[in-house]
């Protein structure tokens, strides 16, 4: 079944009661995950840091990043009420941490069970291999990489799995290519393709990719989507997808830097059951008629009849054999073995032709 995860991320515009609230429209819309952004600002960004050009359109140019993140960050008592407001709602918990201190008390203190890596850490190997190191699986963005980036990212991880001391690019490149590793990313990573521009133009979103990297990587392969609308989610998930990713917020017009690339609860809900129906539209991949099929195969499929009365002993001919409806009777790929035998009993025009015994 394909995990949906709505991405509350920093929607909340630092407010706690704006969190609870995206907790419930998410839980209302059907997802099974929402996600949360933890993190100290002056953890994650220096003084001169930018902001992206869409956040400047969103926030304005005014404020640095660093004074932007702080009017969002969330308190640890906030995150233990999240939490705790997610178990109310039977929806599940997760957050990306950014820095050392966030992911201590998203593992130690809160004890979530997955660990979400955005694609902006997914080349900062310390933070990466700390996740790794505390045995929760991980669910890794891949916006902006190269298929060798991403090799590099999964030998950061293994390394952290397994448990190996001395890291460095000699001993993830090891740790990538040993069974072991191979084994322990299997069980525990899972790749979401993803392009890190907000919003998305369809263009730039390359789906194709979600198929290269399930061949080479041979992990769980998802998609975290920026895209402005629900298509392209559901079109992922057609492709393959086996989790999903879409930002959410209460209302795309609130200021803020994500809520203009974020779905609505009425749009998400929509997302939701497009992927539910088109999950369930995939199938087994067996080519079979399936039992509400078998109930129409006699009315719609066609069967050797009588075109004109014939007599008995009366040969078939092009001109007195055809095929009708219903498809109850001898197939019509028996016309030509038909053609040209003699007719073992009288028939009217319609009348199945009868096998000879």
């Amino acid at each position: 079944m394909v995990t949906i995860i709505a991405e509350a991320g920093v929607n909340h515009n630092g407010n706690l009661d704006l969190a609870r609230k995206l907790i419930d429209a998410a839980a209302d819309t059907g997802a099974d995950i929402v996600k949360f952004q933890t993190f100290k600002a002056t953890a994650l960004a220096s003084k001169s840091a930018p902001k992206a050009e869409y956040q400047k359109e969103t926030t304005g140019a005014g404020q640095s990043q660093l004074e932007m993140l702080k009017a969002l960050e969330l308190s640890d008592e906030d995150h233990h009420i999240l939490v705790a407001h997610c178990k109310d709602r039977k929806i599940g918990f997760l957050s990306t941490p950014f820095d050392f201190q966030s992911l201590d008390l998203l593992v130690d203190v809160l004890d979530i069970p997955v660990l979400k890596v955005g694609s902006g850490d997914m080349s900062n190997a310390p933070l990466l291999h700390a996740c790794a190191r505390t045995g929760k699986p991980v669910i890794l963005s891949t916006g902006m990489s190269t298929m060798a980036d991403i090799e590099e990212a999964l030998g950061v991880a293994a390394h952290g799995f397994l448990g190996g001391d001395n890291p460095g690019r000699d001993a993830f490149a090891n740790a990538y290519a040993s069974p072991e590793g191979k084994e322990v990313l299997a069980k525990k990573l899972t790749l979401l393709h993803c392009t890190t521009a907000y919003p998305t133009p369809p263009a730039d979103i390359n789906l194709k990719a979600m198929d290269v990297m399930r061949e080479t990587f041979g992990l769980p392969i998802g998609f975290s989507d920026h895209s402005a609308g629900i298509y392209i989610s559901i079109a992922a998930v057609a492709r393959g997808a086996m989790m999903i990713e879409k930002h959410m917020t209460l209302d795309c017009t609130m200021d803020g830097p994500d809520h203009r690339a974020s779905l609505e609860p009425d749009a998400f809900r929509a997302m939701v059951t497009g992927i539910r129906e088109t999950e369930a539209a995939l199938g087994t991949g067996i080519k079979e008629p399936t039992d509400i099929e078998r109930k129409n195969m006699a009315v719609a499929r066609k069967s050797l009849v009588a075109a004109t009365d014939i007599e008995k002993g009366s040969v078939f001919t092009p001109g007195n054999l055809t095929s009708k409806r219903p498809g109850n009777g001898l197939a019509p790929v028996l016309y030509w073995n038909i053609l040209g035998k003699p007719a073992n009993r009288d028939y009217a025009a319609d009348d199945l032709i009868q096998e000879d015994k």
